[in-house]
């Protein structure tokens, strides 16, 4: 049994407008490089930056499917997929790296 997570992602821009879909084995590291511009041509191109689904396991293999499973699918299938898990579509990274963004929203209030 292997200690590594797969991570298959859906990531957009600021509008919602662009989705990517991608697979790692350090989904933290992943989106970092994406917010700060090192991801592929497709994702600087469309800034794309904003981790809004995510699904984890322990297999390379089965990753990799879900991936191109869930490439293969239309858009709707991916809005529908993200609006089960976030329908508010909110930044998923911040909130499990519980990272506030500086406004009063995300940062608690005494």
């Amino acid at each position: 049994m292997s200690d590594r997570q797969y991570c298959v992602y859906i990531m957009t821009n600021a509008h919602n407008t662009v989705l990517y879909t991608g697979v790692t084995n350090n989904l933290q590291r992943r989106v970092i490089e994406h917010k700060a511009g090192k991801g592929g041509t497709f994702t600087k191109k469309y800034n794309v930056d904003k981790l809004v689904y995510f699904e984890c396991g322990d297999d390379v293999n089965t990753a990799i499917f879900r991936e191109k499973q869930i490439k293969a699918g239309s858009r709707k299938k991916k809005i529908e997929l993200i609006n089960g898990m976030n329908p508010d579509w909110k930044d998923l990274f911040e909130e499990m790296n519980n990272v506030g963004s500086g406004n009063s929203e995300a940062t608690p209030r005494p």
